[in-house]
């Protein structure tokens, strides 16, 4: 690990280590919080799962919406300030959270943190892409994954102790943690955004600057299937923590060392996973990743104790490490420079689509089927997945067009 970090040192500038302890920073705060966040909601106002998964959804629709905005925004004003106000205005509304008492604040606060999220998201990822070039990427995105998880690996830990103290002070930590980051960007980050010709500044295409984008097949058949994958995935993050305390009495203190051996397994394991995958074909790679997502959210309905759900967070979390630097390479790389902010936006309405439907899909086989109907469904959810990849994958489509090198000359 510390031979990983002294060789990535150097190789990469010093704006991206920045945002590298920033994530770190943030995620320690946040992760205290969101794995427990639909347990705390449900228990303060005494919910069902569907009513309570429903919040994710109003979370998702504004986040959705937000999305198709922010592309267009990053792409023109720039990647910096937009990170920072989304961070501030997250801060914000963890802080408004710790005093919610009813459904209708917790709607709206959701809504607005659904509204606020997209807007760092694709700054980050097209920040990200502007820094590092190209054969570089994937081993970037694994770094920066590495640094949320480590945070991961500390937050939930600790947040699902502190959850049996006091959420509040939880939900308080959380949006310092955001200030930091936010301030370290707002004092030290320079703009990254590529510099347009004129021409490109006049040039407005319809939806936002959307539609060539909507025209590239391939890159919506890859977000279409990334999205059934993405559901199955929300299922477990969203719905298990409920599942297993409900159902099996599994507490909060004890669950969180669930999404903590993710994070542990993403820090120790991801960068030698992406120095494997990275030499190979990125859809073949992802419909494999995905496929590890089917197994283990159908696997959790044979699990009858911690061990057994956390044997199905190790084999999703294998998933997870292969296809997740995978994926944001692919369509880094799919994407012009000028229009990075509105294919990251695109790409990354597959979380704000599957957090949006299918933990209500999956609160609605609880209540109406049976709580291992939950997994069925993300099971097929995932099955679907796989076979959209495979089917984008015979197509064979590269990530860049390959580049003709200059000619030798050989004369005299």
């Amino acid at each position: 690990m510390l031979a990983v970090f002294k060789r990535a040192r150097s190789e990469y500038p010093r704006q991206f280590w920045l945002m590298f302890w920033g994530m770190m920073i943030s995620s320690i705060g946040g992760s205290m919080i969101w794995p427990f966040l639909m347990v705390y909601v449900s228990g303060k106002l005494k919910l069902d799962m569907t009513t309570t998964a429903s919040l994710m959804t109003l979370s998702a629709v504004s986040g959705l919406i937000a999305s198709f905005i922010a592309g267009p925004i990053v792409d023109r004003l720039g990647r910096k300030w937009v990170m920072v106000v989304s961070l501030v205005l997250n801060a914000v509304s963890y802080i408004f959270m710790s005093d919610a008492n009813t459904l209708a604040q917790f709607a709206v606060l959701m809504t607005l943190n659904g509204v606020f999220n997209p807007l760092y998201r694709i700054g980050v990822d097209a920040m990200i892409a502007d820094l590092i070039p190209s054969e570089k990427r994937a081993d970037a995105y694994s770094l920066t994954r590495m640094a949320q998880n480590i945070g991961v690996a500390v937050g939930p830990a600790i947040g699902g102790f502190m959850a049996a103290l006091s959420y509040g002070i939880a939900f308080l930590l959380a949006a310092l943690s955001l200030l930091i980051y936010g301030v370290l960007i707002a004092l030290f980050a320079a703009e990254t955004m590529p510099a347009h010709s004129a021409l490109q500044k006049r040039h407005v295409e319809k939806i936002g600057g959307y539609g060539s984008i909507l025209r590239d097949r391939p890159f919506i058949g890859f977000v279409a299937s990334t999205t059934f994958m993405t559901m199955a995935a929300a299922m477990v993050w969203m719905l298990l923590a409920v599942y297993t305390k409900q159902n099996y009495g599994i507490p909060e203190s004890q669950y969180g060392f669930i999404p903590t051996t993710n994070a542990l397994m993403v820090i120790l394991f991801q960068f030698a996973v992406t120095l494997v995958t990275k030499r190979f074909s990125p859809l073949p790679i992802v419909a494999l990743g995905a496929f590890f997502y089917t197994i283990a959210t159908g696997g959790i309905v044979l699990g009858q104790g911690f061990w057994g759900f956390w044997v199905c967070m190790v084999i999703l979390t294998i998933g997870e490490m292969i296809m997740q630097p995978t994926a944001s390479t692919y369509v880094a790389g799919l994407a012009p420079a000028d229009k990075r902010g509105r294919y990251m936006s695109l790409y990354g309405l597959t979380w704000n689509i599957a957090s949006g439907i299918g933990p209500v899909v999956g609160g609605m086989l609880n209540d109406n089927l049976g709580p291992p109907a939950i997994w069925y469904g993300g099971a097929l959810f995932g099955a679907i997945s796989v076979v959209g990849f495979i089917l984008l994958a015979l197509r064979n489509r590269p990530i860049v067009q390959p580049v003709t090198p200059p000619a030798i000359d050989t004369a005299g």
